[in-house]
């Protein structure tokens, strides 16, 4: 069953948070996190980004970076721009995109549930990140960006965040500039917090990343470490827990993560054409946008025009929960077999486009000639996410693609 933990969060004042919310760091690079931050003293990206305050060019894993992350993080603190709750409490972060809002609990999970395995995994980590987003909670003695967790819908649970958001004004409530909109509760009733906690205690068997899989084995790694080196320890520390906000599975949707592909393997237009068609049914659609229109339909732009291809019986494996995702057939039909790419996680050859910049972003990218062709894939389903976790299986890279990203910002966790 799923441990969760009420905290005292560190919080900014309601008239700051829309200037000091940020996009999570990996959403952005560093020179367009210096172009969104320009003009903001308050922006958290001064903390998670941290070299946007020095020199362009500058090693964003070097010394200086970390060194700049930790005296912003105080900066902030000192200049009350982040204020810690006197009392434990959990909160509620909803989103609002396109007119559809999601309902999050805020709180902490206990690390034993990642190393357990009863917070379930659908995507591989790398070191090098890893050791990264260590490197920052190390230095901060914070999670100073949640992780995006999923749950299975709960009725006593929806029952309880619908009275609390119908009988009280959110503490923060704003649109950020992407246009959507963030709400923010907190939970301040003793026996609703603990009852929401036992709820999930008893009657939530799993959770699982829906986004953040590189922080949250950084936070489970770091209270790890936390409790080696602390000879008292008894577990009941604050670093035995990390933040996250917990989403129902049927409030959230999963949109397309789309791939551009530098070059055709040396082969013409044509060429390519005729061995697409040898797996899928080939349908030239002409100059308008065409988006996928279903599970094994992709579209394809190619030299100006929109291609619908769908995949013949027999080239997937229905039985296989990696091998029936669109994902793996595109790998292993196109990318693999004709184009001769064969690792994602590596190969400078391919690029991958999140679907909330549209497919006009891929006819972009194509037109101006730095990408050869396009491939769009319909959305992965929240149920093969699922079913994928909870056999233990891990999807190819860059399948889940989730929108609205969790703004950071408007709640921080202590490690002490």
């Amino acid at each position: 069953m799923a441990i969760l933990k009420a905290f005292k969060g560190l919080r900014p004042p309601v008239e700051i948070v829309k200037q000091l919310a940020s996009r999570p760091y990996d959403v952005l690079n560093s020179e367009e996190a210096r172009i969104e931050a320009s003009g903001n003293p308050y922006s958290l990206l001064r903390v998670t980004k941290a070299e946007i305050d020095l020199p362009e060019g500058i090693d964003v894993h070097g010394k200086e970076v970390y060194e700049k992350v930790v005296e912003n993080f105080a900066a902030f603190i000192e200049k009350g721009w982040l204020i810690q709750d006197t009392d434990e409490k959990l909160y509620i972060y909803a989103q609002t995109m396109n007119g559809r809002t999601q309902y999050g609990i805020v709180g902490c999970n206990n690390i034993e549930d990642y190393f357990n395995n009863n917070i379930k995994k659908h995507e591989l980590t790398r070191k090098d990140k890893e050791e990264d987003r260590m490197i920052h909670v190390r230095i901060t003695n914070a999670n100073v960006e949640p992780v995006f967790f999923t749950y299975p819908a709960n009725k006593n649970i929806d029952q309880i965040v619908t009275e609390i958001v119908s009988k009280n004004k959110p503490v923060y409530d704003f649109i950020a500039d992407e246009g959507f909109g963030h709400h923010f509760w907190t939970i301040d009733d003793k026996a609703t917090i603990e009852r929401i906690i036992e709820i999930f205690e008893k009657e939530i068997p799993s959770l699982y990343v829906a986004d953040g899989h590189h922080r949250t084995a950084a936070a489970a790694l770091v209270g790890l470490e936390k409790r080696k080196n602390n000879p008292a320890h008894n577990g009941t520390e604050e670093y035995n827990y990390f933040m996250s906000v917990l989403f129902p599975d049927n409030q959230l949707k999963i949109i397309d993560y789309n791939r551009v592909v530098k070059d055709l393997n040396n082969l013409s237009n044509e060429e390519l054409l005729q061995k697409l068609n040898k797996v899928f049914l080939v349908e030239k659609k002409g100059n308008e946008i065409y988006s996928p229109a279903s599970l094994h339909n992709f579209s394809m732009y190619l030299d100006g025009f929109w291609y619908s291809l769908t995949a013949r019986q027999g080239t997937y494996n229905d039985e296989d929960p990696i091998g029936v995702l669109d994902v793996t057939i595109l790998s292993a039909l196109v990318l693999d077999n004709i184009l001769d790419i064969k690792d994602l996680r590596t190969s400078t050859r391919v690029d991958f486009v999140g679907g909330i910049r549209g497919l006009g972003e891929l006819k972009k990218r194509v037109d101006s000639d730095e990408m050869k062709a396009a491939f769009a894939l319909y959305p992965v389903s929240m149920d093969q996410l699922i079913a994928i976790a909870d056999t233990g299986n891990i999807m190819p890279p860059k399948t889940t693609w989730f929108e609205p990203k969790l703004r950071s910002g408007l709640v921080v966790h202590l490690l002490d």
